[in-house]
């Protein structure tokens, strides 16, 4: 008595070989996306003491023109990059611009303090804007 051969066939070979292709052209781009966001994390991370050097600053002065980069317990600018984070800088007016590398997206976030109603228990507000909003990275 022979035995019948045990196996796959071409066809369904290939098209376990294309349904892998189909997955992996729908993963990697997400992955690269996941990957970009985390990279950019460190930037808006970066942002935490400036914002509170921000509201410190208009703690005690009252007054927003007077929180710049290096002035009135706002720390000074950063400009030395790490392979996240390019440069990240206060305006006179307390608004917070950082800057990611190419390898985070060269994305940049703006915060832009405004001061808080009252009553709403918060000193100041921030609105979160730059290219890292049209990106979705931030």
């Amino acid at each position: 008595m022979q035995q019948a051969q045990k196996g796959f066939t071409l066809i369904e070979l290939m098209i376990v070989v294309a349904i892998i292709g189909i997955l992996a052209a729908i993963a990697v781009p997400a992955y690269q996306t996941y990957v970009q966001k985390a990279r950019f994390s460190e930037v808006i991370s970066a942002t935490g003491p400036f914002k509170l050097g921000v509201e410190a600053c208009y703690l005690n002065t009252t007054a927003l023109t007077a929180c710049g980069s290096g002035t009135n317990g706002v720390p000074p600018a950063v400009t030395v990059a790490t392979p996240n984070l390019a440069s990240i800088a206060v305006a006179a007016n307390g608004t917070i611009t950082a800057t990611g590398t190419a390898a985070s997206g060269g994305a940049t976030i703006i915060y832009t303090p405004t001061i808080a109603a009252a009553g709403t228990g918060a000193m100041l507000t921030w609105a979160k804007t730059g290219t890292c909003v049209n990106l979705a990275v931030c």
